[in-house]
């Protein structure tokens, strides 16, 4: 999966906060992820978020 800085994608599960929607902030072995709804930051290696990711959302999709 091609991920890329800024991208913005859904998860398959819902944070706490109620958002789905995640923003990528680093890419490499780990991909680090910012929550939309709170801004919440996590850190997950990258074989768990190319598992959870729903889609890739393009920018008339996030707004």
């Amino acid at each position: 999966m091609d991920l890329k800085l800024g991208q913005k994608v859904e998860l398959k599960k819902q944070h706490p906060c109620g958002s789905k929607v995640w923003t990528v902030l680093r890419v490499g072995m780990d991909i680090k992820l910012r929550c939309e709804g709170c801004g919440h930051e996590l850190m997950l290696p990258r074989s768990k978020v190319e598992k959870a990711i729903k889609k890739i959302l393009n920018e008339e999709d996030a707004i």
